[in-house]
């Protein structure tokens, strides 16, 4: 099982989680909507597409674009659509 913890709080969890490039990608049901905040930030990844952020919202405590998604994946990186990454002081263990 794979955790992402933030700020003392399991923001996600999942037993199937996709590792690209040392990131798991969790399942986007697998991780808590009442702490995410959409973001206008993005960025692109020649090879995955444009990727867009989430925020996170723990206990007060915001950890600005600290979530990732590919909301339309290139096709070398299908098996990551519908699924989310962390970075930013977001640890995760398997």
């Amino acid at each position: 099982m794979a955790t992402a913890t933030w700020n003392g709080t399991v923001i996600a969890e999942s037993d199937d989680t996709v590792i690209v490039e040392n990131n798991h990608y969790f399942p986007r049901s697998s991780v808590r909507d009442d702490v995410l905040r959409d973001s206008a930030h993005t960025s692109v990844c020649p090879w995955k597409g444009t990727a867009s952020y989430f925020s996170l919202d723990v206990d007060g405590a915001t950890n600005e674009n600290a979530a990732w998604y590919y909301p339309e994946p290139k096709d070398a990186a299908a098996e990551i659509r519908d699924r989310v990454a962390f970075w930013k002081g977001v640890t995760v263990t398997a």
